[in-house]
């Protein structure tokens, strides 16, 4: 009975607390960037990125790493269903800033990278898939675009290149008519960008590791637990009455 309990309690722990601390962290983490002269720009998610969480809550559902009938329902009890919502906001703005670290600022770039994340989970509304399944393929997304841009394109347009990089990324400008110019940071705003995809993607793991009908179970056994403890004291204090009327003299 005690491991039983304690391993609800971890579970509301995760599921409550941990996992919308670990999305906001993902939120806030999200559009930070470190300028050449290592100061912060935060960058505001562009409109593009609420689409794209959008179309990704909705792979979430069909895959079951999100399940609304369960999470939010008339019969939960409200602060089950306050906590369940925020979870699912701050998923949704974890999601818009994952997509935001992984995106151009601007530019050509900007937008085929934004067509291909569309065209990517736009087919994906259609294919037949499970939770894991749908993890496996946003972490070879999300790595194909961290390595596209974090790692060629940083390289390309960093000032610190060889003489080979900087022909490379001038003729690349060139041969675009000036609209693949985008903005040079320190080498910091890739490696927080890994951090923030990563901290994502364990997130979403540990969703999976939690299916909602454990969370009911959780709920229900904290309820039973509390009638239990309620009846128990209620019995108590009846009997300690009883025990002090017969020793009372008439």
């Amino acid at each position: 009975m005690g491991n039983h309990r304690n391993r609800s309690r971890n579970l509301s722990l995760l599921h409550f607390i941990a996992l919308p601390l670990l999305f906001l962290t993902v939120a806030l983490l999200g559009g930070l960037r470190i300028g050449a002269d290592h100061s912060f720009i935060f960058v505001a998610p562009p409109l593009v990125t609420l689409v794209l969480a959008v179309l990704l809550m909705l792979l979430f559902v069909r895959g079951r790493l999100v399940e609304f009938n369960r999470w939010l329902a008339s019969d939960r009890p409200p602060l089950t269903n306050i906590s369940n919502g925020w979870m699912l906001l701050t998923l949704f703005f974890a999601s818009a800033q994952a997509f935001n670290s992984v995106l151009p600022e601007r530019g050509l770039l900007h937008w085929l990278f934004s067509f291909f994340f569309l065209w990517t989970l736009w087919n994906n509304q259609f294919s037949t898939f499970d939770a894991g399944r749908l993890l496996r393929s946003l972490a070879v997304l999300f790595g194909t675009a961290f390595l596209l841009k974090h790692v060629l394109l940083s390289s390309l347009y960093s000032p610190e290149g060889g003489w080979l990089k900087k022909l490379a990324g001038v003729l690349l400008q060139g041969a675009s008519l000036g609209t693949l110019d985008a903005p040079v940071f320190a080498p910091a705003t890739g490696y927080i960008a890994f951090f923030t995809l990563a901290l994502y993607v364990i997130g979403l793991l540990l969703l999976t590791l939690q299916p909602a009908a454990e969370i009911d179970e959780v709920v229900y056994t904290d309820q039973l637990a509390l009638r239990e403890g309620i009846l128990e004291e209620d019995v108590s204090r009846l009997s300690i009455e009883a025990s002090r009327k017969k020793t009372l003299p008439d």
